[in-house]
């Protein structure tokens, strides 16, 4: 049995999604338990490399988790190092510069989204990493979920005969920070700094819809500013110049129809933190992150509209829940494994960098339907 290692300089592991998802919950969980098994007798194993511009923070982290190496300098890791694989957690703004400089320095990408804060930019990391021959991935952690896995499993099925619409609802109030800290990091409600819910979510609500149900065809949505003023991680008052909701119609292959709510300032009264609830001809399912739940057609019940009398059914109980029937693991891992295993086997992953980009095409197309308040058509390619 031999044991390939793979080091990855990982950049961006002192923020929240960088440390507790990518570093702690996949590199470091795959590190702990003896790698991957590649299905020969051989195995995969990882060593990170930790990158970021706080030193004290980095030296911190490589002390409590036995990391041997960090650095604060890239470009000379870049021009040095021997690790294979370049992966990137930092705020957008900084992301295309540094993926870039991996993609000369021969690295293999693995990214978070979006890619860039353009088509444009997307558009020049893909024609570096087609031109570079390099394996290329990004965070498509969104399919990985157990409920979203479950729900893949249902339509394969046939369950839903035929799919007409597909709601959605993500979210959750996000504290302003003046009486009750911010949850997430102030760089979020600023434009200027990569911020903004259509940026964020519309690149996740791409690959969910074309993975599921069929690629996007055009977008109407409003992007709006609920919450102007926040208290950032110092306590300090500052405008909010990104927008914190979001509210599309998405029209998709076969006609579907898809009507997907995001919002920062909304609060819960569902099972889970984002539901998807998909109606077909032959039945309808709710799926969320870990669960999902379905009614078929000879369970639909026949309600009768009455104002004149309180509901009597408990409406929830009459959906059946889809059991585990497998294991499932963390969904960035999850990936984060597939990812390694291409890497090793020299094949493309299927959720590359053009993925990434018509992400941010319908980032695009969103942003502009609704300063322009109008429907947006997307072309065969994708672009507005």
């Amino acid at each position: 049995m031999t044991t390939h290692t793979y080091r990855i300089l990982m950049n961006g592991v002192t923020g929240r999604m960088g440390y507790r998802q990518h570093l702690l919950r996949s590199i470091l969980a795959i590190r702990d338990e003896g790698g991957i098994a590649v299905g020969d007798g051989d195995r995969i194993q990882v060593e990170p490399v930790l990158l970021g511009r706080n030193a004290d923070k980095l030296a911190r982290l490589a002390e409590q988790h036995a990391i041997a190496e960090w650095s604060t300098d890239l470009d000379t890791l870049l021009a040095q190092d021997d690790a294979q694989i370049y992966f990137d957690a930092q705020v957008t703004s900084e992301r295309k510069k540094a993926i870039l400089k991996a993609v000369v320095a021969g690295k293999h990408i693995y990214t978070e989204k979006p890619v860039a804060e353009s088509v444009a930019e997307g558009m020049e990391l893909v024609r570096a990493a087609e031109a570079s021959g390099i394996v290329n991935g990004v965070v498509h952690d969104k399919l990985y979920l157990p409920g979203l896995q479950k729900l893949k499993r249902v339509i394969e099925s046939g369950f839903f005969g035929r799919i007409l619409s597909v709601r959605g609802e993500f979210g959750y109030w996000v504290f302003e920070g003046d009486l009750t800290p911010a949850q997430r990091p102030s760089w979020n409600y600023r434009a200027e700094d990569g911020g903004g819910m259509v940026l964020d979510m519309f690149c996740h609500w791409n690959y969910v819809l074309e993975n599921l149900f069929g690629k996007v065809r055009a977008v109407t949505a409003k992007a709006v500013t609920h919450i102007p003023e926040r208290w950032d991680e110092h306590g300090q008052p500052y405008t909010a110049t990104a927008d914190d909701a979001a509210y599309a119609i998405f029209e998709l292959d076969g006609d579907v129809i898809a009507q997907v709510n995001s919002s920062w300032a909304v609060r819960v009264e569902r099972k889970e933190l984002v539901e998807f609830q998909v109606d077909g001809t032959h039945g309808s399912a709710v799926a969320g992150l870990f669960g999902c739940r379905v009614q078929p057609r000879v369970r639909t019940p026949k309600p009768v509209w009455n104002p004149d009398l309180p509901t009597t059914e408990d409406f929830r109980a009459q959906w059946d829940e889809v059991p585990d029937n497998q294991e499932f693991g963390n969904g960035f891992r999850a990936q984060w494994e597939q990812f390694l295993l291409d890497v090793h086997h020299g094949r493309p992953h299927p959720y590359d960098l053009a993925a990434g980009v018509r992400g941010l095409r319908l980032v695009d197309a969103g942003l502009a339907s609704s300063t322009e308040g109008r429907r947006i058509a997307l072309s065969e390619e994708g672009a507005a």
